[in-house]
């Protein structure tokens, strides 16, 4: 280990490696702002353009591409390769540590400009980091400062680093540079409004190791998009309570998909990705009354979501039961002393005044990716129509409202009945609409007489319409659109049931 090249963007504990680098005999060249630093920092360097013979041009944007730069990462320590090099006087380079143009810390930021996101794309960086790993066998290359340690106690013990080592870190390169060159094309792509592009790369970072998946025997990590939205489980903060598992993960993030459509105070509980309850209040102690009503048996277990801070009052009602996790936009000092009692239960927090993004929905089947936009569709996007003799009252139309802002969040086939403050019966994810339906009614039992139904589908035939009307319900909302919708309009009719078209399906698979 004779000589390495450092430049670097993000310069934390750069000092002290090249420091150390320094005194295991090995010379530095630098480039620009790292070449400043280091020498502020009392510490000898050769500059680039010492080593090129050529001043940087074109505002820093051509420096380190020159042979006399990759000439020394690539050759191979080879007799026939050195003699190349040495007759066009190229010193070999060992150890190159290079971190780049900060181009996601820039796409980031509110009203980036296309001008400043371009300057922040690194060619120079990118090239260099290609070239040491592809020579991994005789170069070190480092792009986390968490290995410069490591990288230090190697060449101070031995005088250079292993190949294990070189290999490693070289595998962890082009992981970097890959996912660097993936945030420039998701940025180039939404900028030119592509929307099929002909082929698609994403890059996550890991957030956290899981015990295990779905079930023991499967093996599970939990990444996240580190230019994703703010406002989602990814990005929560966790204040109390063991490591969220798998299916919590699952979990919460359906609550969070659903509390998140609602304005008004809101409590939800979820369990295996379907919500079990929902209720609306003044306060948001109220709504959580309603919410564990809805279905007390479902909720042991499961995972509550609210879009208010959770109280003291609320707190105590949490306190009564068994639950995994918890979320909320904030927690009063009461209320975290009551529920941190619980050494298991998961607290998360959420910010609701993070601007959320509609990101696509990605979903893996053997062999490839399903990719979606997400249903963002409200019932003031729907094309309302009342196709039945009687129109729904004020406080049936709220009631539907309701029941069609929940069914968007069901597996299904969805049915779900409510009145105007809460969920009363959820049926998902059965093969036939009639079943859901059924499930649905049952749940709600005498309370159905006067509440609404609202289907995720059209109905193909008016059995559901039937049952509906036997065990009471008053009013229907659902897409429209079967060949056979006369035959439901005309059951409606039959019972005085007011029905409503959408014309906006919600399957949810």
């Amino acid at each position: 280990m004779k000589r390495a090249l450092i430049s670097v963007s993000d310069k934390t504990g750069i000092v002290e490696f090249a420091k150390g680098l320094l005194e295991a005999g090995v010379e530095i060249i630098s480039t620009g702002g790292t070449k400043r630093t280091l020498e502020e920092a009392g510490l000898s360097v050769i500059g680039v353009e010492d080593v090129t013979g050529f001043p940087e041009i074109l505002e820093g944007r051509v420096k380190t591409l020159h042979p006399f730069i990759h000439g020394g990462l690539l050759a191979k320590r080879t007799p026939e390769h050195l003699q190349q090099i040495d007759q066009q006087g190229i010193t070999p380079i060992d150890l190159v540590c290079v971190n780049l143009y900060p181009f996601q810390q820039t796409i980031s930021k509110p009203n980036v400009t296309e001008e400043e996101a371009i300057e922040n794309i690194d060619i120079g960086g990118p090239t260099m980091l290609r070239s040491a790993a592809k020579n991994h066998d005789y170069v070190t290359v480092i792009v986390d400062a968490q290995d410069y340690d490591g990288v230090l106690k190697e060449i101070k013990l031995n005088g250079a680093v292993s190949k294990e080592t070189n290999k490693r870190l070289a595998a962890k390169v082009f992981r970097h540079t890959a996912a660097y060159d993936s945030y420039i094309a998701e940025y180039m792509t939404n900028l030119v409004g592509e929307e099929n592009p002909e082929r698609i790369t994403f890059s996550y970072e890991i957030k956290q190791s899981l015990r295990y998946g779905e079930n023991p025997h499967q093996k599970a990590s939990f990444y996240m998009n580190p230019i994703g939205s703010l406002f989602s489980i990814a990005h929560a903060k966790q204040l109390h309570g063991k490591e969220l598992s798998y299916n919590n993960i699952h979990d919460a993030d359906a609550a969070l998909q659903i509390v998140k459509d609602f304005s008004e105070p809101v409590a939800v509980a979820v369990k295996h990705m379907n919500p079990c309850g929902v209720g609306l209040g003044n306060s948001i102690a109220e709504a959580f009354k309603k919410a564990y009503e809805a279905d007390s048996t479902s909720i042991f277990g499961g995972i509550v979501a609210f879009n208010r801070e959770v109280d003291k009052e609320t707190a105590e009602q949490l306190h009564e039961i068994f639950l995994e996790i918890i979320i909320a936009p904030s927690f009063s000092d009461e209320a975290l002393s009551i529920l941190t009692s619980k050494k298991n239960l998961r607290l998360l927090t959420v910010s609701f005044d993070l601007q959320q993004k509609n990101e696509k929905v990605i979903t893996s089947v053997e062999g490839g990716l399903l990719i979606q936009d997400q249903d963002t569709h409200t019932f003031d996007d729907a094309n309302i129509s009342v196709p039945t003799n009687r129109k729904p009252t004020e406080s049936e139309w709220k009631a539907l409202k309701l029941g069609w802002k929940v069914v968007k969040h069901v597996k299904s086939n969805a049915i779900v009945v409510s009145n105007d403050e809460m969920t009363l019966g959820i049926g998902a994810g059965q093969m036939n609409r009639v079943g859901s339906a059924n499930i649905a009614l049952e749940q709600a039992g005498d309370l159905a007489k006067g509440a609404a139904m609202a289907s995720d589908a059209f109905f193909p035939m008016d059995d559901t319409v039937e049952a509906a009307a036997k065990s009471g319900i008053t009013a229907i909302i659902q897409p429209g659109g079967s060949i056979r919708d006369e035959d439901s309009i005309k059951k409606a009719n039959e019972y005085g049931i007011a029905m409503v078209f959408t014309g906006i399906r919600h399957f949810k698979h």
